[in-house]
């Protein structure tokens, strides 16, 4: 009896640690479907850390881990991110490109893995993304050379600093504020790429006033190149507008002080709450809009 007592006892011990371990399971199970991915193009970004922000107050409110990684503007770390991702149960990956060609591998690499992907601020010019969600840069292109045709009356020299080759911002910032200027008599002496970067756009800025000395004003893609050019043009001590676009809190400061002319308002914190919030839906089986934009508007001083 004792013999049958014992076997009966390990029995029921036994059933009793598999059900926890299939509870366990199931629990892990469940926290899976509960996080989500965020690669961002650069943390070396004011503007990429309010994003990252606004994704993590929303992830918290609605119950996900949310699990951030930077590519530190390198596709091949852009890859290699999105790679490590789609090994660490994620539901769902948002992607802030570095490069929109360069980025389609990495897009490819979550479509593989049956993971959806949500593109923000910047589009991939491939792979199957399930909605972008940015502002319309055209958009904020246009007004921001509405802004210095204006103010320069129509006519002038000046120069542009584009983003980053490749990327959807630069192209479509840059499309819009030549749409803007075409119509008018500003002539744009020299454009080049400083890769929204401030330390490449001092330098770029700095090589730009030594073979363009006459320029009134310079349209800058993003804010972090606009206030390296600011330093290259106090340092010049010559009296040149500057527009960038982001407002960042640097950039608007550098307005409210007078030093900037106008940056164009994105609302980071916004994209990164609205990929959370549309990748919630994406969850749960409901239908998303491929394009979702995010407001902008003129600062000034």
């Amino acid at each position: 009896m004792k013999k049958i007592f014992s076997i009966l006892l390990v029995a029921i011990l036994t059933l009793g640690m598999l059900a926890g371990c299939g509870k366990q399971q199931d629990n892990a199970s469940q926290e899976g479907g509960k996080k989500i991915g965020l690669v961002l193009s650069t943390l070396n970004n004011p503007f990429f850390v309010t994003l990252k922000d606004g994704a993590e107050a929303k992830a918290k409110e609605l119950g996900y881990e949310l699990v951030v990684l930077d590519s530190q503007n390198d596709p091949a770390k852009e890859i290699a991110n999105m790679e490590d991702l789609t090994t660490r149960g994620v539901s769902l990956i948002m992607i802030n490109p570095v490069d929109s060609d360069a980025v389609v591998n990495a897009v490819q690499t979550a479509n593989n893995a049956n993971i959806p992907v949500i593109t923000l601020d910047r589009a991939a010019n491939g792979g199957d993304v399930v909605t972008h969600i940015a502002s319309d840069n055209i958009a904020g292109g246009k007004m921001a050379g509405e802004y210095i045709v204006e103010q320069l009356g129509g006519k002038g020299k000046m120069v542009e600093l584009e983003g980053i080759p490749g990327a959807s911002a630069t192209r479509d910032r840059g499309q819009g504020f030549n749409d803007a200027i075409n119509n008018s008599d500003i002539e744009v002496v020299a454009k080049q790429a400083a890769d929204f970067d401030r330390t490449k756009g001092l330098s770029v800025m700095e090589n730009m006033l030594q073979a363009q000395p006459d320029i009134k004003a310079v349209f800058a893609h993003n804010d972090e190149m606009a206030l390296g050019a600011l330093k290259a043009i106090e340092t010049s001590k010559k009296e040149i507008m500057v527009v960038g676009f982001d407002a960042t809190d640097d950039a608007v400061a550098a307005v409210k002080e007078g030093k900037m002319a106008a940056t164009v308002a994105q609302q980071p914190d916004q994209i990164g709450a609205l990929g959370v919030e549309n990748a919630d839906k994406v969850i749960k089986g409901e239908s998303v809009e491929k394009f979702i934009p995010v407001e902008l508007k003129l600062v000034t001083e």
